[in-house]
């Protein structure tokens, strides 16, 4: 024991910086596969199959490669899924998580269904910001894109959250030509009433074939454009810990307006995330085939500085940046709903 703690003391710092230099200090972590919706753009009608639970790798090894991860660097953490308080044993983890010494930020993205139910084991877990999944204000229209009708339980949980105090929360919404597309000014306009920040996402095709019918893409100049209705859009200078979303807000409104233009002008120049997988495997760039096993040297015993070589080699295959471009999907290993994102 005292021989790993010295191999655990001499981890290098800061060391996650990749050859174009880039400093990679944002680990994503999907901790599940599991979903309790159906979104038409992420989850395979026929095509969902389930990684075995032996396969998912446990609480105590994700929190390992955590602290491991944090010696080299990292400082914000995001939880995903799946989605992520399916999983038992959910709200222990966060708390753990958040306990990290050297963690600056923590924080979760859910798709809401069960977030009123539970917005108080999420606060007293440590969390203090989190993102939601909500791509239209229309009943309707939520149930043919999750599949589920849920929207009001959502709804409600974002009002509780807010309520607790939680800052910020954001509402993830891809935009989806055909399908929410006319709900544009309506989603922005909830700046104005809530302090939520609200994030239009490029829908990106990473070759599911069923998502073939969401139709052109429509990407973040012409959601602006649209939006622009509503009033000028004054930039908001990025925070330190601030993710890759271009900020704006309305003058007068509570809250802000963001766009994740992974499409039309990717931010690769300025990634600064790793994703761990639900089955244990780290990804330097989601849209790359590219991944090294954790789980495998995890389950065998390596040392914590023999997983941080891990992390490197990752770190070292990171792509200058994607080749994703509209209107041409791209067969990407693994599933959205594993990978986180």
């Amino acid at each position: 024991m005292a021989d790993i703690d010295k191999r655990i003391i001499k981890l290098p710092r800061l060391r996650l910086i990749d050859k174009y230099n880039r400093c990679l200090n944002y680990l994503r972590i999907s901790i599940t596969d599991r979903c309790n919706l159906r979104c038409i753009y992420c989850v395979p009608d026929d095509l969902h199959q389930l990684l075995p639970h032996k396969e998912i790798l446990r609480y105590e090894e994700i929190l390992r490669l955590v602290r491991i991860g944090v010696r080299l660097g990292i400082s914000k953490v995001r939880v995903t899924g799946g989605e992520p308080l399916i999983r038992k044993g959910v709200y222990d983890f966060l708390g753990k998580l958040t306990k990290i010494n050297g963690l600056a930020d923590v924080s979760l993205t859910t798709n809401g269904i069960l977030l009123r139910d539970n917005i108080k084991k999420i606060k007293s877990a440590g969390i203090k910001r989190i993102n939601v999944s909500m791509d239209t204000l229309n009943r309707q229209k939520y149930k043919d894109i999750t599949g589920h009708d849920m929207f009001d339980q959502v709804w409600e949980g974002i009002e509780l959250a807010q309520s607790q105090g939680f800052d910020p929360i954001k509402i993830n919404v891809v935009a989806l030509n055909g399908i929410n597309d006319d709900e544009l000014t309506d989603i922005a306009g909830l700046s104005f009433s809530y302090p939520f920040h609200i994030r239009f996402i490029e829908y990106m095709p990473i070759g599911i074939p069923h998502t073939n019918n969401i139709g052109k893409q429509l990407l973040a100049p012409e959601i602006k454009k649209r939006i622009n209705a509503l009033g000028q859009l004054i930039p908001v200078k990025n925070g330190v810990n601030d993710g890759p979303a271009k900020r704006y807000k309305f003058k007068g409104a509570q809250g802000e307006i963001g766009f994740i233009h992974a499409i039309s002008k990717h931010f690769c120049n300025e990634c600064n995330r790793l994703r761990l997988t639900a089955s244990g495997k780290l990804r330097a760039c989601l849209l790359s085939d590219h991944q090294e096993d954790l789980k495998g040297p995890l389950r065998k015993g390596c040392l914590d500085s023999e997983l941080a070589d891990v992390f490197l080699r990752a770190v070292s295959h990171k792509p200058y940046d994607h080749n994703v471009v509209c209107d041409q999907p791209v067969m990407v290993a693994g599933r959205m709903s594993a990978i986180g994102g």
